[in-house]
């Protein structure tokens, strides 16, 4: 396979969206213009039963690496995930069972093909972590506990959190990092590349293919989405943008991101030129109004994920629905068990529990024929062939 040297390609991958390269920025790039090829990967843990667009902003970066002629593996942490990466979290995750991560992880290669080629001279090719960790010994998981101690793994900041405030650590979270590091032994890889928020995770990786390997191994951090104060888009928040959403729910999400998050998203989750983000910097600077940048940012965002002629109709959809306060033509009706508001809510699945149901209804999100539900009128009738509304994308409508 032919290898891209151009540097201003390779300039474009080192500095994109990234937040930092182990061991240095000028070690990557001397590698990337030698002209040889580089075996990288990134770790995908089947948790949930879809690709989100965190994954996408990895596979982004896969993507220029797999466009330079570098080999590219895509790692389903089947073995993992049933363990679960506790970074970030203040309590252990809940452990899966392998029909579990099996059933989650069935469709992610399909979904990665949107942004990354599985066919041709250098198509991505896919591994699972079980194939080797599935099969280790006692003796043998002891032989690589060796390797790693205590003190290094409390350097992790959620655990010396934990540790303050008297909350549990068990001693399999310690094992994730020593399984994630061995993955990159034996697969033998060049570098790896990952969100920031999986930095310790990688370095450990890196530390013992210098143990094993004498072998100096590339980690390349990307930083993450997130508004002005540090908060990440999430499920809580009904922002995540998976990759099993309707064109039209991933357009509408993005509408709902924060304005701190505009140049983020174009930097990190689209392919326009970062000469023109710089302008629409500048432009939102000078006052130009957020939301037309942002309309200009969920257009991209679709067409980065799912195409431009999908963009195109998801952008007319949202202009025609809700730019001009138009209720959708098509609305699913929902026969309700009892003919209040949050029944509705909860059994239209427009809200997933009765609690979120009465919070949004205190928040102002709710209306009933366009009309908002007062706080704490939980107890608000509908009738056949109401309208009900939670926010600018969710309607149902009474049976």
């Amino acid at each position: 396979m032919q290898v891209n040297t151009d540097a201003k390609k390779i300039e474009a991958l080192l500095s994109r969206g990234v937040e930092n390269i182990f061991p240095t920025k000028d070690f990557l790039e001397e590698k990337l213009k030698a002209g040889k090829q580089l075996t990288l990967y990134t770790g995908y843990d089947p948790t949930a039963d879809t690709l989100h667009i965190g994954n996408g902003i990895t596979m982004l970066k896969l993507r220029q690496f797999q466009e330079l002629g570098h080999k590219v593996i895509m790692l389903i942490g089947d073995f993992t995930g049933m363990i679960g990466d506790p970074s970030d979290k203040m309590a252990a995750r809940k452990k899966l069972t392998r029909e579990e991560v099996m059933h989650n992880c069935k469709n992610y290669q399909k979904q990665a093909s949107l942004l990354l080629d599985f066919e041709g001279d250098n198509a991505v090719e896919v591994k699972y972590n079980s194939e080797w960790l599935g099969k280790m010994h006692f003796g043998d998981v002891l032989e690589l506990a060796s390797h790693f101690t205590v003190q290094r793994m409390m350097e992790r900041d959620m655990f010396q959190r934990r540790q303050e405030e008297d909350k549990p650590i068990y001693i399999h979270e310690f094992m994730y990092p020593m399984m994630q590091a061995y993955d990159s032994v034996v697969m033998d890889v060049d570098g790896e590349v990952g969100g920031n928020d999986q930095t310790f995770n990688m370095l450990t990786g890196r530390d013992l293919m210098k143990t094993l390997k004498n072998k100096e191994k590339f980690v390349l951090t990307l930083k993450l989405l997130v508004d002005v104060t540090g908060k990440k888009m999430g499920k809580s928040e009904g922002n995540m943008v998976s990759f099993a959403d309707s064109p039209e729910d991933v357009f509408g999400k993005v509408m709902s991101w924060t304005d701190g998050m505009i140049i983020g998203g174009f930097e990190l989750c689209t392919m326009v030129p970062v000469e023109e983000i710089k302008i629409f910097e500048t432009e939102m600077k000078k006052g130009a109004n957020p939301r037309d940048v942002k309309l200009r940012l969920a257009y991209e965002v679709v067409k980065t994920f799912l195409g431009e002629k999908e963009a195109g109709k998801a952008q007319e959809y949202f202009i025609s629905t809700f730019s001009k306060k138009e209720i959708p033509e098509e609305i699913p009706e929902v026969k309700p068990s009892a003919y209040d508001i949050i029944t509705l809510l909860v059994e239209s699945k427009i809200c997933k529990s009765n609690a979120e149901a009465r919070r949004n209804i205190d928040q102002g999100g709710v209306k009933i024929n366009e009309i908002k539900v007062e706080a704490k009128n939980y107890t608000a009738p509908v009738k056949a062939g109401d309208v009900i509304q939670k926010g600018s994308r969710f309607f149902a409508r009474v049976e």
